[in-house]
């Protein structure tokens, strides 16, 4: 597995695709078949797993992108900081799991794994 980390608009969708996929590979925030999930964040909002349970059910996945959702101001709302919670915590188990981590800065591949 290849998980992408990046802020919202800083070429995870467009480094990706470079991989050799196209928008039919790809599933947008939706756990399905395809072999690429984008937005991890709002499959997370969306599913009421655990962060365990969920990293294995895309453990089949060849490719996760994700919207980097730790940084920043914490928010005062304890929903909202626990949706980061469960984001973050999903992305170390996934990176853990993963062949390469790439982080996506100003369209650049970064490899972190």
């Amino acid at each position: 597995m290849v998980v992408v980390i990046g802020g919202r608009t800083s070429g995870k969708r467009t480094y990706v695709m470079g991989l050799g996929y196209d928008e039919s590979d790809a599933a947008d925030g939706v756990l399905d078949g395809r072999p690429v999930l984008l937005n991890l964040q709002d499959l997370v909002a969306s599913d009421p797993r655990e962060p365990a349970e969920l990293a294995a059910a895309l453990a089949d996945k060849q490719v996760v992108a994700c919207c980097e959702v730790g940084n920043g101001i914490v928010p005062l709302d304890p929903a909202e900081r626990a949706w980061r919670e469960r984001v973050g915590r999903t992305l170390n188990i996934l990176a853990d799991q993963a062949d390469s981590v790439i982080r996506m800065v100003c369209g650049i591949p970064v490899v972190l794994k």
